[in-house]
């Protein structure tokens, strides 16, 4: 499927979205929309497993037959259906029964039967709870198939359930639907979304160019960028992961098999469903990611509370976009906390600070973070200024790149990215100023492939360039009191042009010259008509 094609697919469903949500915010429908196209995504994959699995036994129906053959073959198969289940666990690590395939449900929408409503309600449960190793509890939680904005009664829930349903299936019946193509699809309509949900969409999506640029400088060689990028990542953290996109973005760089594992955490619960949607949704196995629900700063997953050093998590690349300036309660404890023990705590007005010190904690000593953050953090005072202080005479801060402003839905202010190595091999700091680099557009501004090129180039092979890119000594930012302000190193102000006096005179004189020459030519000819000449000076 081409790109054109696919976003032909995520347009046709975006547009099936606008139409039908009616009154309903973008934030409500969003998740019926996404939840959709996941069971969808969840119905093919199974229906093709099991295809594979009963081999000639499985039922081959006539075109005009729209039963689904698994329903077909539990009829006719009522005692081998245990093992059947026993078997498909094993093998896709969930079990979808026959009415709840998305082909039997598009087709009770369609003819409008039975309660479609309750079905969907008992498939989504049984879906979370047969899964295997609990990987699907609670992913159709936030769903709330009775809701009144669905419509005030049953009967009218009922029926709109049925038109969304019809029209989804209406709208994809002519794509692919391989993981790709509806990986692709989700994330389409996950940006879409964003785009119509103003300052909530930072809590759950990272602008796609900035994900290229963390993902691109993450798989790089941490040592020595410019021989390229790594093989493999072993394993990959994002501790504020929202959606999943960034994570995915990483994976994306190395190919399907270019990573280990995805461990990524979220304190949303919606968007922590829709991450693990989309971890699936891309072809992801359960067994390949692990996400989390917690809060990141009081560090609640016993994974990274972990203290024995042997099993001490340790991942080759951080990348966040953790909430910009959050407000947090550090306390006594937190104080003795693993993660700001030797750095102490971020004031309580910004935790910026906080979420960068608990995923710095995880790098490994060959890893690169990503981080994106509010320039507040390379200037302010108090508490920021003695742990960004500490962290450059660690030598810990390899690049600091300032970005555009206006390049979020949530947020109009510019930010920087943060790029932290345990072990750096180079002793200054490189300061990329990317602030004027970009297309104005209508409500955000945007970074287009040749911007992120020079981003990630000039990172790469460590470039200077004047009013752009400049490496700088740590005897210099010494000098300026460990402050990382960008345009203190790489200002894109011009020089005001040299202004030659005796030049500006001597232009000055002739021109007087020839306006006292054109007068009199001009009074000349005013003369001869008898018309009062023109006063001189």
């Amino acid at each position: 499927m081409t790109e054109q094609q696919q976003k032909e697919l995520g347009k046709t469903l975006w547009d099936i979205a606008d139409q039908l949500r009616g009154a309903m915010n973008a934030d409500d429908f969003r998740d019926y929309m996404l939840s959709f196209l996941f069971l969808r995504y969840l119905s093919d994959n199974y229906e093709l497993a099991a295809k594979k699995e009963l081999g000639p036994d499985y039922p081959k129906l006539e075109k005009s037959d729209k039963s689904a053959p698994l329903a077909v073959w539990y009829e006719q198969n009522a005692e081998d259906i245990v093992e059947f289940e026993k078997q498909m666990r094993r093998k896709v690590h969930y079990v979808i029964e026959p009415q709840h395939l998305w082909s039997s449900i598009a087709e009770l929408a369609r003819k409008q039967e039975g309660d479609l409503l309750v079905t969907l309600q008992d498939g989504f449960k049984y879906i979370e709870n047969e899964s295997f190793e609990n990987n699907f509890q609670g992913l159709f939680s936030e769903i709330n198939l009775n809701s009144e904005k669905l419509g005030k009664k049953h009967e009218d829930r009922n029926a709109k359930l049925c038109n969304i349903i019809s029209k989804i299936a209406e709208g994809i019946a002519n794509f692919s639907t391989d993981s790709d193509v509806l990986g692709d699809a989700y994330e389409y309509l996950i940006g879409e979304f964003a785009a119509g949900s103003g300052k909530k969409a930072g809590e759950f999506y990272t602008p796609q160019q900035l994900s290229n640029i963390l993902s691109e400088i993450v798989t790089l060689d941490s040592q020595d960028p410019s021989t390229g990028k790594k093989k493999k990542i072993n394993k990959v953290l994002d501790f504020a992961c929202g959606s999943g996109s960034l994570l995915l973005n990483v994976r994306q760089q190395l190919g399907a098999n270019g990573i280990g594992k995805i461990y990524g955490q979220e304190s949303n619960i919606t968007t922590y469903n829709l991450a693990r949607m989309n971890m699936l949704l891309h072809g992801v196995k359960d067994s390949e990611f692990e996400i989390y629900h917690g809060d990141s700063l009081l560090n609640d997953w016993s994974l990274l509370n972990e203290m024995n050093p042997a099993k001490k998590l340790k991942v080759d690349a951080v990348v966040a976009n953790p909430p910009f300036s959050y407000r947090w309660e550090p306390n006594d404890a937190l104080g003795e906390d693993f993660r700001f023990k030797s750095y102490g705590l971020a004031p309580k007005s910004a935790a910026d600070f906080a979420f960068l010190l608990h995923g710095f904690h995880f790098l490994g000593d060959e890893g690169t973070m990503a981080i994106i953050l509010p320039h507040g953090v390379l200037f302010r005072g108090g508490a920021e200024a003695r742990i960004r202080t500490k962290l450059l005479k660690d030598n810990h801060i390899d690049t600091v790149i300032g970005l555009p402003a206006n390049l979020f839905f949530s947020t109009g202010i510019p930010v920087c990215i943060l790029v932290l190595k345990k072990c750096k091999k180079f002793d200054d700091v490189l300061f990329i100023n990317a602030s004027e680099h970009f297309e104005k557009g209508k409500r955000q501004n945007k970074l287009l492939p040749e911007h992120i090129g020079k981003i990630i180039d000039t990172y790469q092979f460590r470039k200077e360039e004047e009013r752009y890119a400049r490496k700088v000594s740590m005897d210099e930012i010494k000098k300026n009191d460990f402050n990382l302000n960008i345009s203190r190193y790489v200002s894109t102000a011009k020089p005001e042009p040299v202004i030659n006096l005796e030049v500006i005179n001597n232009d000055l004189v002739n021109i007087e010259k020839n306006i006292i020459k054109a007068t009199d030519e001009h009074n000349g000819f005013l003369k001869e008509l008898k018309l009062p000449k023109l006063p001189t000076s």
